[in-house]
């Protein structure tokens, strides 16, 4: 029995075709998801994936802070009305003899330099939708866990189905060869320089 191995090729590149097509829609939104709070999570030094965080300076006229060595809880909220936080007051505590640290509802903070009256607002704000996604890559649970792992399988067989898409000088043999050995070369250049 003679095996025609051009029917076999375009057996194999119909049914790699139809099994990358439909696994790049099922598995479309957990790529996009992996890859864009992945992009934060890389860059973490220069943008918060968690969080907004927001810093504004103002001044407070020295007067306001003369006549007591530390200022009580009536104080402390009389000085946050006229700087636009009140009703905002949790507490309040001295960290050095020259600050006042106000801790405000709704994770802000307000640190005061009482010798100088330079007042700093810090707001931290959770970031409605990449925060979520960056929670993923800790993995969150034991499902999360399988849904990662048929991920990962997924991703594999896209990958191997995409190399068997194409045939002849654009596909492995000639131009997809040359990008599939360039594209191994990066990480492996990474690993050993």
């Amino acid at each position: 029995m003679r095996v025609n191995f051009k029917a076999v090729g375009r057996s194999v590149r119909r049914w790699s075709r139809l099994l990358h097509r439909d696994l790049s829609y099922l598995l479309a939104a957990l790529i996009f998801i992996y890859a864009l709070s992945g992009l934060y999570m890389n860059h973490r030094d220069s943008i918060n994936p968690h969080y907004i965080i927001t810093q504004r300076e103002c001044q407070i006229p020295l007067e306001e802070l003369q006549g007591a060595a530390r200022l009580d809880a009536p104080a402390v909220r009389k000085l946050l009305d006229e700087i636009d936080l009140s009703g905002s007051y949790t507490k309040h505590y001295y960290p050095d003899d020259h600050t006042l640290k106000v801790f405000l509802k709704g994770r802000a903070t307000l640190l005061l330099d009482t010798s100088t009256g330079v007042a700093v607002y810090e707001s931290i704000e959770r970031r409605p939708l990449i925060s979520s996604m960056t929670q993923l890559h800790y993995n969150p649970g034991r499902w999360w866990t399988i849904v990662a792992d048929v991920l990962a399988i997924g991703l594999i067989l896209i990958t191997l189905t995409g190399l068997l898409i194409v045939p002849g000088r654009r596909g492995l043999i000639g131009r997809g060869g040359i990008l599939l050995l360039i594209g191994l070369a990066v990480p492996l250049l990474f690993l050993f320089l």
